[in-house]
């Protein structure tokens, strides 16, 4: 049930966002924008209505009679969803308004993970319906009911539609999760009309994107400052040589470019497997060399990681030799997707990119060469600013 702790208590509920916002400024954390403000003030707003209609659906709630009341009360109220390019904050807020909502019942998921989990309990369904245990063959009813007595505030990161599957699903899941008073928090790099765009049965999708808009507001994050650039701009990104003083310059930048916020775990699914990212916090993750090269993960793994977060802090790579050259393999894909994608990448390595692989033949050695140049360049200025070699031409 919705409630607030204590903690949140401390802040009144129509102050929470800006008190917390004003607080990075004052540390130096971050800098006065007027268009975060605009969020911040929205999105104290939103607090503000939930805080109330919390109260208002507590004296509605008597039972099953008015069930459907307190539906509508929570559907009156207006989610958000931000847009904007890469490092203008908008995950940064995100962390903010999860901490100081008033609502317990809350889940913040990164979308890709989310649709995941919706085709998942589609699955179960379909095969309880076939084993007897359920009535009904649509899944999509009881998904929405089982979502919607878990949460009443989702939270997403990175909202992006690219797939048809979840396309076709998400106007008919959507509908029911809006009339049960789900509300619906959202950070995307696109405005809704472009969600979805050029894909299969596009038409198809239109009706979602016009329910969406009717369900929250739209604010475009347009500040022309990538934040996330400003930070690591005359920053090492590749540290070297490991040891005490390169796990302390890595932590100073990561404290750096996550606000000082709380850090936490994630998993991402990728064709039934589960990636464990041991480290999340504003949008950026941290892995190290052995969680990535270790384990028996490939381009599609990597490529995954790629789509949930666009900044990724590297630990403790070593020399490889070819007695290693399976993680070596697996390192130069790495490092081919995260170039590729434009992925901002912070190292700590044993030695300079030139260096990290000793053996002169076979074919890693050959695909190696590639590597290291590209790490250097992944260092400059130029690639973090995301200029690619074809727009520097």
């Amino acid at each position: 049930m919705e409630g607030v702790s204590p903690l949140k208590m401390e802040l009144p509920v129509n102050r929470a966002m800006s008190a917390r916002y004003d607080a990075l400024i004052a540390s130096g954390e971050i800098s006065e924008d007027p268009v975060q403000r605009q969020a911040v003030r929205q999105l104290d707003l939103l607090n503000t209505r939930l805080a109330e209609t919390r109260l208002a659906s507590k004296k509605s709630s008597l039972g099953w009679l008015f069930a459907n009341k307190k539906n509508q009360l929570w559907s009156a109220v207006q989610g958000l969803y931000m847009w904007g390019g890469v490092g203008r904050g908008k995950t940064m807020l995100m962390d903010l308004f999860y901490e100081v909502t008033v609502i317990r019942r809350k889940r913040r998921v990164h979308f890709h993970e989310f649709m995941t989990d919706v085709h998942e309990r589609i699955h179960a369904h379909r095969q309880a319906h076939k084993r007897g245990e359920v009535k009904g063959d649509d899944p999509i009813p009881p998904v929405a009911e089982q979502i919607s007595e878990e949460t009443r505030l989702l939270l997403f990161d990175e909202f992006s539609v690219t797939d048809i599957a979840d396309a076709m699903i998400l106007g008919r899941l959507f509908t029911q999760l809006f009339e049960k008073g789900v509300i619906v928090v959202a950070t995307s790099n696109v405005e809704p009309s472009k969600l979805y765009k050029d894909g299969l049965n596009h038409q198809l999708f239109q009706p979602f994107v016009q329910m969406l808009t009717t369900r929250v507001e739209i604010l475009h994050l347009d500040s022309p400052t990538d934040y996330r650039l400003e930070k690591l701009a005359g920053a090492p990104v590749y540290i070297t040589p490991l040891g005490e003083t390169a796990d302390a310059r890595m932590d100073e930048i990561w404290t750096k470019l996550t606000h000082g916020m709380r850090p936490h775990t994630a998993e991402l699914e990728n064709k039934g497997r589960r990636i464990a990212v041991p480290c999340v916090a504003a949008g950026a993750a941290r892995f190290t060399f052995d969680d990535l090269c270790m384990q028996p993960l490939g381009a599609s793994d990597y490529l995954r990681i790629v789509h949930a977060f666009s900044t990724v802090f590297l630990d403790n790579v070593p020399v490889m030799s070819k007695a290693r050259r399976n993680e070596a393999k697996r390192f130069i894909i790495l490092i081919d997707t995260f170039y590729d994608n434009g992925v901002k990448l912070i190292v700590s390595a044993q030695a300079e990119p030139q260096n990290l692989y000793t053996s002169d033949d076979g074919t890693e050695a050959f695909e190696f060469d590639r590597t290291s140049s590209r790490l250097i360049e992944m260092r400059s200025e130029a690639y973090l600013a995301g200029e690619r070699p074809e727009t520097r031409a």
